[in-house]
């Protein structure tokens, strides 16, 4: 605590209670635990329960219509417009709010290469808040503290809830990016994804201003120093695929791909923890230790050990780490350029194989797609698999329009011969309900060999509706499950359900008009 406000007032802010700045991790354990909102488990995190918000909340971010930015931005039903007004009526109610109130601020970075890194202020009403972000992003030496600039900057206050009838907003919670200020104003939420969530939409649109591609994907590297990125949205496998105890993990979620290589945007891990056990998931298991945050994990009553299999809150169980408490991570968190690209699709259909490789027109085609499922729990209101198409695997997070991502990542494809395959990471055997999920230790065969070449001398065949090229065999893979038709009891009843699936594919193509006759046609073939 100190009587300097920290630049506070330089937002507005005055009047406040006591103001913290970047206390260590064991302070703001125990901020949190002397205040009630939150308890130690017995493997030693934080957990803390975020009341009726325990996802993203999509429809309630808003990005402030401003003159500069205006013509840039990919309006519509992801990108929503809020008036400079109403952004300024909320932002009143914010200095009002946080007037008598203690505060906690994290001063640190996004972005391990220096040459990109910008430096990021999260303004925090809970103390468990600011501990979150400590883990997520890039922690600042002693020295880089001293000299901090944001770049960027959160303001959360979960207990300032909006009111639609006067603020312009669809509910009492709200998420709104202002690009001209370079600021976030969160309110009544408590679940801390929408912090890490709306700095990455931040970085979407700055980063291509300095020739970055921002991805949403994971990242690792061999011990010969190859280079692996994992496409995918929430609950397709981006966390647990990394995390790979034959290779290093670099980042879990948010990278950049630059002129120099790929780089993490962040300096932790925000892991799915619904159904963990240590046997599939080692890493992330022994990650969940003091200093970690976990959110609506029910513990028991007595011991406090977690029931990660206890869905009672929510499926969208997660758990905050620094990248440091994965073994023999990579720090800083850069590598080169990479040579195998995977797209991870959690199909709920059952249709799509578990793994096939992509011509570099069929990459194109499936990263502006961005098919996968959205899964229980990720967002508000979602409570069993629905089908989607989230372009470039992340449209929730992209300010500009898909193209621009696209393009981007074509042609640093080509530059550097990568190999792109899809990776089926959901159903077999029949849809959601009647199939069961790819087993994860084939999934991980699967992406292995990928990653060691191994599929590079296999013969493929292409698939009859997708055209994707389908291995005949993958080492430690029954063939069987290769060939997804095969999985299902009616053969007659795949090929309908997979007709259905590819029509959904090209209808939602349609909205890409400025794309090459090439891309379009290699998508899945539709019958009229």
């Amino acid at each position: 605590m100190s009587s300097c406000d920290f630049g506070l007032s330089a937002l507005g802010i005055s009047n406040v209670g006591d103001v913290y700045r970047n206390l260590s991790v064991a302070e703001l354990v125990e901020h949190t635990i002397m205040r009630g909102e939150g308890v130690l488990a017995s493997n030693g995190a934080l957990c803390v329960e975020t009341g009726k918000y325990t996802g993203r909340s999509p429809k309630d971010k808003y990005i402030v219509d401003e003159p500069s930015i205006h013509d840039e931005i990919n309006w519509g039903e992801v990108n929503v417009p809020i008036s400079v007004e109403a952004f300024e009526n909320l932002y009143r109610k914010m200095l009002a709010y946080v007037q008598g109130r203690d505060l906690y601020i994290f001063d640190g970075f996004v972005g391990a290469d220096e040459d990109y890194r910008m430096g990021v202020r999260v303004i925090a009403e809970l103390p468990a808040q600011c501990l979150f972000s400590t883990q997520l992003f890039i922690r600042p030496s002693q020295e880089e503290l001293k000299d901090h600039k944001a770049d960027l900057t959160v303001i959360a206050v979960p207990g300032l809830e909006g009111d639609p009838a006067t603020d312009g907003i669809r509910s009492e919670a709200f998420i709104v990016v202002s690009f001209e200020r370079r600021l976030v104003l969160i309110g009544g939420s408590q679940y801390a994804g929408e912090i890490k969530k709306s700095v990455f939409s931040l970085l979407n649109y700055f980063m291509t201003k300095k020739s970055v591609l921002p991805m949403h994907c994971s990242a690792n590297m061999g011990h010969n120093g190859d280079t692996a990125l994992f496409f995918g949205l929430s609950g397709t496998g981006k966390t647990t695929l990394s995390a790979d105890p034959e290779r290093r993990l670099i980042g879990d979620d948010e990278h950049g791909w630059s002129d120099r290589g790929i780089f993490n945007f962040e300096g932790g891990c925000y892991a799915k923890l619904i159904k963990l056990s240590r046997e599939n998931e080692p890493q992330i298991w022994e990650a969940l230790r003091f200093g970690s945050y976990i959110e609506n994990v029910v513990l028991d009553d007595f011991t406090r050990v977690p029931d990660y299999d206890d869905a009672s809150l929510t499926e969208n169980t997660r758990g905050a780490y620094p990248v440091e408490y994965i073994p023999d991570c990579v720090i800083p968190g850069v590598g080169g350029h990479p040579k195998t690209i995977l797209f991870l699709t959690a199909d709920a259909f059952g249709v799509l194989p578990p793994i096939s490789k992509l011509t570099k027109a069929q990459a194109m085609y499936h990263f502006m797609s961005g098919y996968t499922s959205k899964l229980a729990g990720t967002e508000r209101g979602i409570t069993e698999p629905q089908a989607t198409f989230s372009a470039c695997f992340g449209a929730p997070f992209l300010p500009l329009p898909p193209a621009v991502y696209a393009e981007m990542l074509g042609s640093r494809i080509d530059e550097h011969n990568a190999s792109v395959y899809l990776v089926n990471t959901g159903w077999s055997g029949g849809p959601y309900g009647v199939g069961e999920r790819i087993k994860l230790r084939y999934t991980r065969a699967m992406v292995s060999a990928a990653l060691k070449g191994e599929l590079d001398k296999v013969e493929c065949v292409p698939h009859p509706v997708f055209k994707v090229l389908v291995p005949v065999s993958v080492p430690g893979v029954p063939a069987d499950i290769l060939n997804p038709r095969s999985t299902w009891a009616d053969g007659a009843e795949y090929d309908r359900v997979a007709r259905e699936l590819a029509r959904k594919f090209a209808d939602n193509f349609k909205q890409f008009t400025d794309v090459s006759a090439e891309i379009a046609d290699a998508g899945p073939i539709v019958e009229d």
